[in-house]
């Protein structure tokens, strides 16, 4: 296995911009800069998400928006599930009140993130063997605010928060969505509420060069992190933030983030930012990253609110077992040993998706078809192992049509695994999915 950590220390680069009136750029540590970058662009994908969900018609703060089954307007999405979702602002005399319905026989889980995407809490029996289900009082960091007696208190880390909730369909998608909407949230007061930080609006084709850090004060104010190197890089931050006033060396600093740290970085998001094994880049160490905010940047921008290993582990491949990029313009099978099958490693269930990239979207196709999972009537093959093709035409040669997965012809992809409540194996990393192959 590949370790999942960091890009190697780089040597000092000199940028040197010969400017009328100015002195010559000094030089600049690369690693340095990119940490920077890096750290702020971490905060800053949440904050491009809070202004996208505000602009909805019918979205508002401390107001859940019950997404329609099979439906979930963000990166690589979960359709396996009822999903809701909600930006949740609280102040010092104002929590919000969060109701879980009882739900029974079935996955399901209240997970709170806070603002640079690091897990809170997920509400569920496994976490809350007493409280399972009822009322959840959400606070403000070292709010004395009164609760309601029967409600579990849960401090925030800041005063906003994304609440994301699932449901599992399985085989009785209609109960999944009777419940989804009992999940209910209700401010206990009127609190307020800071708007989301202006930022420069990007993409992940296109991502912020020197002008991030004209907003670094901003970013960084906005949201506590708890990251324990925090209080060190935003001070890093703050650094290249007032030598980006000059002329000079602002110019120095966008051909180097343009250049070198966002190629650098997302190359790092896809193969380096988790354990690296048979192709697939493994989520091991996710939804609580410590000192490793690569990782948590990675993670916001290729899944946005990643949830902690115990609760899933996600497996992202982009290659095939050659090391090529995948694209609907070959073929390709993933087939699981009888042995080794997704369903023998969870506890819950398991699902696998295909998304475009860069921007990890389902893409369209003739049946509407998106992802498998438990209960999507895959059919075996004789020796009891699991046989799927991923291509843009099937091919019952290969495999019958049940299990064909449609990919964009002549266009890159990505597929993402999903192990949810995995078992010790998976959290270990002793287990990874086989590597994609090739069909001529």
């Amino acid at each position: 296995m590949k370790s999942w950590f960091g890009l190697v220390a780089t040597p000092l680069i000199t940028a040197s911009v010969a400017v009328s009136g100015h002195a010559p750029a000094q030089p600049l540590d690369k690693k340095a800069v990119a940490d920077a970058y890096v750290y702020l662009l971490g905060r800053a994908i949440p904050i491009r998400q809070e202004h996208t969900d505000l602009k909805e018609p019918g979205v508002d703060y401390n107001v859940i928006k019950y997404n329609p089954r099979g439906s979930a307007d963000f990166v690589n999405p979960n359709l396996d599930v009822a999903y809701l979702e909600a930006w949740i602002a609280v102040d010092d005399d104002t929590p919000v009140l969060l109701e879980v319905p009882k739900v029974e026989g079935r996955y399901y889980v209240a997970q709170i993130l806070d603002e640079w995407g690091e897990v809170i809490t997920n509400i569920h029996g496994r976490d809350y063997p007493h409280n399972p289900y009822g009322k959840f009082a959400l606070v403000a960091p070292g709010s004395q605010a009164k609760i309601p007696a029967d409600a579990v208190r849960i401090e925030l880390n800041s005063y906003k928060a994304k609440l994301l909730g699932r449901v599992e369909l399985k085989d009785d998608p209609d109960g999944a969505m009777a419940l989804q909407k009992q999940f209910r949230l209700t401010p206990l007061g009127t609190p307020k509420i800071r708007p989301a930080v202006p930022i420069p609006m990007f993409d992940n084709k296109s991502l912020m060069g020197v002008e991030i850090f004209d907003h670094a004060d901003a970013i960084i104010d906005s949201a506590h992190d708890v990251s324990p190197v925090a209080a060190q890089m935003q001070a890093r931050a703050r650094h290249y933030a007032r030598l980006a006033k000059d002329p000079v060396q602002r110019k120095a600093l966008d051909e180097m983030i343009r250049k070198e740290v966002v190629p650098e970085f997302l190359d790092y998001a896809v193969t380096k930012s988790a354990v690296y094994e048979n192709q697939w880049l493994g989520s091991l160490g996710m939804g609580n990253y410590g000192s490793n905010y690569w990782t948590r940047t990675s993670v916001n921008l290729v899944g946005l609110w990643g949830n902690t290993n115990a609760e899933v582990v996600y497996y992202v491949g982009t290659v095939d077992a050659d090391g090529k990029p995948l694209n609907g313009a070959n073929r390709y099978v993933l087939e699981f040993p009888a042995d080794s099958r997704p369903e023998t490693v969870v506890d819950a269930y398991w699902s696998i998706i295909l998304v475009d990239v860069p921007d990890y979207r389902v893409v369209p196709n003739s049946l509407n078809r998106f992802n498998f999972n438990n209960y999507s009537g895959l059919k075996d093959q004789a020796d009891g192992s699991l046989r799927i093709l991923v291509s843009a035409r099937p091919d019952e040669a290969i495999a019958p049509e049940s299990n064909w997965l449609p990919a964009p012809d002549g266009k890159g992809f990505s597929l993402t695994l999903r192990l949810y409540v995995p078992k010790e194996a998976v959290r270990k990393g002793q287990w990874f999915p086989p590597a994609l192959k090739r069909v001529p």
